[in-house]
């Protein structure tokens, strides 16, 4: 099963259940060793540069960013 397989099967499971299920994955999240966390992030951060060059998403500045985020909060 691929991910995008697995999401879409998860997001048919009912709120109650999605949210338990989030809580797991988060939970596990924090068992990860640093070196784990700075792989993941580094991954991370190597898909968003890749989505950047082939024009995929566009960079922001990020007083835009702050901004439309406090937005959002208020």
């Amino acid at each position: 099963m691929t991910l995008e397989e697995l999401e879409t099967e998860v997001l048919k499971l009912n709120p109650a259940c999605r949210a338990r299920l989030a809580g797991k994955l988060l939970n596990s999240l924090e068992t990860l060793s640093e070196a784990e966390v700075e792989r993941l992030w580094m991954e991370e951060a190597e898909r968003r540069n890749e989505q950047m060059e082939r024009g995929v998403v566009e960079a922001r500045r990020a007083e835009d960013v702050i901004r439309d985020a406090w937005a959002r909060l208020g």
